[in-house]
């Protein structure tokens, strides 16, 4: 799908306020509602808009414990990482998990109520057999930057989109 500057606009104010009704979601964008409402219903059937989501403060509502993962598999094929991604979409604890180049395969984050429970999850992981040859545990001390949206002009290949 071709993107124009008024799609990347509705997209932009989706990302800072996913809450914003319609109607003033089109007044931002300078469209009339029913125009902005198609291409919003576009953009959504696309995939390119893929959920509304509450961003939560975790630590008020619970002690949590957040740890980064480094993961290299014991065997490099394709039915190798298939299996181990695999498993990963069956333990919620896990996050997010990146497949990256270099020396290690995958970076997990992984959300666990302490240490404990974060351990358990990995005892776990190592019992199912999915290949893990070695893993590095780092645990998140204090988040200094994170941020719930990406601009999109630093993505996009002309760098253009109106960061509003």
């Amino acid at each position: 799908m071709k993107l124009d500057r008024i799609d990347l606009k509705i997209l932009s104010v989706l990302q800072a306020d996913g809450r914003i009704t319609k109607q003033r979601l089109a007044e931002r964008v300078a469209l009339s509602p029913s125009a902005c409402f198609e291409r919003l219903r576009r953009l959504e059937q696309a995939g390119i808009v893929a959920g509304y989501h509450a961003e939560l403060a975790l630590d008020r509502i619970a002690r949590n414990v957040v740890v980064l993962v480094e993961v290299e598999l014991a065997v490099h094929s394709a039915a190798a990482f298939e299996t181990f991604e695999r498993a990963l979409d069956r333990v919620e604890e896990v996050q997010d998990c990146w497949s990256v180049g270099g020396g290690t395969d995958y970076y997990l984050r992984v959300v666990a109520r302490d240490i404990a429970h974060y351990q358990a999850v990995i005892d776990r992981l190592l019992a199912w057999d999915i290949g893990i040859a070695r893993y590095q545990t780092y645990v998140v001390t204090k988040q200094t930057k994170g941020l719930p949206l990406v601009p999109l002009h630093l993505v996009l290949p002309d760098g253009s989109a109106d960061s509003d």
